[in-house]
């Protein structure tokens, strides 16, 4: 039951004053993340095993072992460390605000002020894109923000004790940006271990969302597209999420867009029709759900637990 306050609390919290995670968090922890690339990078894949391990397991330890003595000394304490952690590491805010701006420009024809908005939620230009391809890049961007930053960091805090788990989590996305997705041959090495650790972690929240998306939209045509179309996509674990997504939604995402003047091929996911802007209002709702789900789903464990 702990789990469960502490998650709608964080939420509350959030929703309330929106924190910006990067600043706060990731700004020290991105200098530290260097300074073990700086000392231990050389050249071989088990120095990265080191440095992911040296970056991740002491927050992961001292978070679960602060956790522990809160809640020999009070519960209450405990749930207070649950919530200020949750509220540093989810981020339902720190893309909600893109998608409704996004949205809210779209609404009003200006084009030019989505695109600009795309461009710096997604972190390249986005100049050349239609109204379709905005929206359809927008609703992908949605889904899989409300993945990495809300349901996975859900599933790995109900895992483990405390709020270890969303600590690891989190840590290892960023790691897996930072070093797995480096651009030198040299640091890609460094990496691989940070991609593959993420990897790991990654196998079982993709499918809940995606089993989340389902049950709370078109069950039928989500797990279609998820046993069809997900693998086709770059990202297969990616794609798990968005052909769910999509088929729960009912909406045609994907396929090739440009990007710097040149043309990045997709494939097409989902059925039914072309995106516009009402799926916008759709994906909102279908997160919105999906989360409430899970909610439920906590308070009936918790219940469950409690009448043992």
């Amino acid at each position: 039951m702990i789990a469960l306050i502490s998650l709608i609390a964080a939420l509350a919290l959030e929703q309330w004053r929106p924190l910006s995670i990067r600043h706060h968090v990731f700004g020290p922890f991105a200098r530290y993340a260097d300074f073990l690339e700086r000392q231990f990078n050389a050249g071989e894949s088990q120095h990265g095993v080191i440095g992911w391990i040296a970056a991740v397991a002491p927050a992961v330890m001292g978070s679960w072992l602060i956790y522990a003595l809160l809640a020999w000394v009070s519960h209450g304490l405990a749930l207070l460390f649950n919530v200020a952690v949750l509220y540093l590491m989810m981020g339902f805010r720190q893309f909600s605000h893109h998608f409704t701006d996004i949205h809210l420009a779209l609404k009003q024809d200006d084009l030019v002020r989505a695109r600009e908005l795309l461009t710096r939620w997604r972190g390249h230009p986005c100049d050349h894109l239609d109204r379709e391809e905005i929206v359809r890049l927008t609703i992908e961007e949605a889904l899989v923000a409300s993945h990495h930053h809300v349901f996975a960091v859900v599933v790995w805090f109900v895992i483990l004790p405390g709020p270890s788990g969303a600590v690891l989590y989190r840590l290892s996305a960023y790691l897996r940006r930072r070093w797995g997705e480096a651009g030198t041959p040299e640091l890609a090495i460094f990496g691989s271990f940070a991609a593959r650790a993420f990897s790991v972690l990654e196998w079982l929240p993709v499918r809940m969302t995606a089993a989340a998306f389902a049950i709370v939209g078109d069950f039928e045509d989500a797990i279609y597209c998820w046993r069809t179309q997900a693998s086709r996509w770059p990202d297969p674990a990616i794609g798990i999420v968005l052909a769910s997504g999509a088929g729960a939604l009912g909406v045609r995402l994907g396929n090739p867009y440009v990007r710097d003047g040149n043309v990045v091929e997709r494939p097409e996911i989902g059925v039914g029709d072309e995106a516009d802007v009402g799926f916008l209002d759709s994906t909102v709702g279908l997160v919105w759900r999906a989360l409430v789900l899970w909610l439920v789903l906590l308070i009936l464990l918790g219940v469950a637990s409690a009448v043992r």
